[in-house]
């Protein structure tokens, strides 16, 4: 190839200016001198023509293929319905069709989800896989995605680039879904007491008609139908600490194109007004005040105690109304007030006919509708009047064997016990023997029921848990708790054994035997079941996509089993073990991507038709087969697309192999010729004067 160059020797400012100068002399000398001044004007100009430093360019170039990008979209909306094989079916139809075409390379380029709710980004997908490639070496781009894209340019000259855009769409128009969107949802509520949440039916080819299903903590609430695209509301009961999980799941289509948003989550927190807590102690003793301390600590506590001084078979004469203590109110605690406390704790009370039998039977009944009672045993568990020979036997899980051993010891965990979390990695239980003070007395017992956490000397039962239908009962078999709080021999850890035992009886979740528990850190899902069982079965991960996979449990500590999985999706996915079920968000728990699922023609439109390109579909509705058109390249014309074509503008770019450069002004010629200009405008003029 065969061009002129210059390189001029002064700057480029001094030549245009030298340039005016050359002009207006050789205007003025032709309108005084008149033709001969014309041999002046071309001697100047040679001297100008010399300063611009003209030469021949002579270039050895080699002619380069064209860059074709297909940007292949490969995020979370394409992994639904049949959208995964329908991509690779069109990449492969691209990939052969390419084959053809001698003097054009296709860039295939990847595009994932974007960072956190980014969405769909294919520009910058294209922007990020063409930084190598000049901007006129590109000759088309194509796009396989289903037409859910969040970073389109408002305009065709953000694009960076002049080829033509086609799109190609996956998907069909006839897709059909079914989702459920919330409108309302509460993050907290007062245990005990409703929420309500506002929800709503979307859905495209539905039947106006859906079945919802309720359920908190994985338990069934309720089933009923609600008109579609309607706002509804329920009512769902707070009932414990911490997260309440409820769930509302919409009843699928047929032929849905997806499952994954027919459901949602609604975490709410369950918030205790106050814990209120009834603290009845028997005959006075060093253990009550440890009690009381420990329950008073707490400002959550609202705590309830009474002490009996004064036993109805106490006769001394003394007149009613000398007395300064006050009436026991049984009627109004055990009888009227009763459902208002969480807990009620009897420490070393014994059965002084202060609380008749229909007493008993309402606590009993309290405790089997959700209710909890702690039993402190002292000697009087031993005695006649031990509350194991009252009508709360059927709910005590153990009965006393009227032995009282009284000789120091060291408490243990049991077996079960380092399985449970009242009692697993109490401060001092990593060693042997534990590194914690002895206690002097336990109460022997035959358990009947429940799970023996800790046991005392001759490896009596010493901590019994049992639950008793909807409540919870505890049993601990010594009074001398209060020698770990007083710190004889270094003491033990009586805060964290009382609390979390107090707290059990409560049903704070993080305390449960049976317990599924997800939590997320960036894309990595970290599991944790907790259970009393010697092994833990396979956890079901359900991704928002509705894909399936079972993830094995690997033993932790005694009874925590846990495991780690990365996560390619983003959104909500659920955990499923028996009928424990867990949630856990991986970016926004309803993302971009899926609140949008219908593939379309109409977002990529416009800027593809601003190129001269197209936008299509693959698939028609009730068409099994794909259509990929024909690719053409358009040399010349403004129209680059057909019913069945879709056309790339070729570029003319080729490499540089090397560059031959000929002066055309310096040197021997050009001397000469400026010296002979100026010798004949010299003569020419001396023959005019004589």
């Amino acid at each position: 190839m065969l061009s002129i160059g210059f390189s001029p020797l002064v700057p480029a400012y001094a030549l245009w200016a030298l340039g005016a100068v050359v002009v207006l002399l050789s205007v003025l000398a032709l309108l005084s001198r008149g033709p001969v001044a014309v041999l002046r004007a071309v001697a100047l100009g040679l001297v100008l023509l010399a300063l611009a430093n003209p030469a021949l360019v002579q270039e050895d170039r080699e002619k380069v293929k064209d860059i074709v990008a297909v940007v292949m979209d490969r995020s979370t909306s394409q992994t639904l319905g049949d959208r995964p094989a329908m991509t690779d079916r069109v990449k492969a139809e691209l990939e052969r069709r390419f084959g053809s075409l001698a003097d054009v390379e296709p860039r295939f380029i990847e595009a994932d989800d974007g960072n956190g709710d980014d969405g769909t980004r294919l520009f910058t997908a294209l922007s990020n896989g063409l930084a190598d490639v000049p901007p006129d070496r590109l000759a088309g781009v194509i796009f396989v995605t289903d037409g859910v894209v969040h970073d389109i340019p408002s305009s065709v000259e953000g694009l960076g680039f002049k080829a033509p855009l086609h799109a190609l769409i996956t998907g069909r128009p006839d897709e059909r879904d079914r989702q459920i969107k919330l409108l309302e949802a509460p993050r907290f509520g007062i245990v005990g007491k409703d929420q309500t949440i506002r929800a709503q039916i979307m859905e495209r080819g539905g039947t106006g008609q859906a079945l919802v299903t309720v359920r908190r903590d994985g338990q069934v609430l309720t089933r009923q139908q609600v008109p579609a695209d309607t706002p509804f509301s329920l009512d769902v009961r707070i009932e414990h600490g911490g997260t309440n999980v409820v769930e509302l799941e919409v009843e699928g289509l047929p032929d849905e194109l997806t499952q994954a948003n027919n459901r949602a989550v609604v975490p709410i927190e369950g918030i205790r007004e106050k814990l209120r807590v009834l603290l009845v102690s028997g005959e006075p003793h060093a253990g009550e005040r440890t009690w009381r301390n420990l329950l008073k600590s707490d400002a959550n506590v609202d705590l309830v105690h009474f002490t009996i001084l004064r036993p109805p078979e106490k006769q001394d004469g003394t007149p009613i109304n000398e007395l300064s203590l006050i009436a026991f109110p049984t009627r109004e605690l055990f009888q009227q007030k009763i459902k208002e406390f969480d807990l009620i704790i009897f420490d070393r009370y014994a059965n002084q006919s202060i609380l008749p039998s229909s007493y008993f039977e309402n606590i009993v009944r309290y405790v089997r509708e959700g209710g909890a009672i702690l039993v402190a045993a002292g000697p009087e568990f031993a005695s006649y009047g031990s509350l194991a020979q009252t009508r709360l036997a059927p709910i005590i899980p153990g009965q006393p064997n009227g032995s009282i051993v009284e000789q120091p010891y060291k408490a243990h965990i049991t077996e079960t016990g380092d399985r449970h979390p009242v009692t697993r990695d109490l401060p001092g239980s990593e060693q042997s023997p534990p590194a914690w003070g002895e206690w002097l007395r336990i109460i022997g017992s035959q358990v009947q029921s429940g799970d023996t956490l800790m046991s005392g000397a001759n490896d009596l039962p010493l901590l019994v848990l049992r639950r008793e239908e909807k409540g919870r009962v505890a049993l601990l078999l010594s009074d001398h708790a209060w020698l770990w709080a007083r710190g004889y021999q270094d003491g033990g850890p009586h805060l964290d054994l009382l609390r979390r035992l107090a707290h059990w009886l409560m049903k704070e979740p993080a305390l449960e035997e049976e317990a599924l528990r997800a939590s997320a850190q960036g894309r990595t899902i970290r599991i944790e079941r907790q259970t009393m069982a010697e092994t833990a079965d396979p956890v079901t991960l359900t991704a928002p996509s509705g894909q399936e996979s079972s993830i094995p449990l690997t033993e932790s500590r005694p009874g925590l089993f846990t495991a780690q999985v990365e996560s390619r999706e983003l959104g909500l996915h659920t955990l499923r073990s028996g009928d424990l079920v867990a949630f856990v968000s991986i970016g926004p728990a309803n993302p971009r991507e899926l609140m949008d699922v219908f593939s379309n023609t109409e977002a990529l439109g416009p800027i593809a038709e601003a190129t001269g390109g197209s936008v299509r579909r693959v698939a028609m509705a009730g068409d099994q087969g794909i259509t990929v058109p024909r690719i053409l390249a358009v040399h010349s014309g403004t129209r680059l697309s057909g019913g069945d074509w879709i056309g790339i503008r070729p570029s003319d770019s080729a490499l540089v192999r090397g560059v031959s450069v000929f002066p055309m002004a310096l040197g021997f010629v050009g001397l000469v010729l400026l010296i002979g200009s100026t010798l004949a405008a010299w003569v020419i003029e001396g023959r005019r004067r004589s």
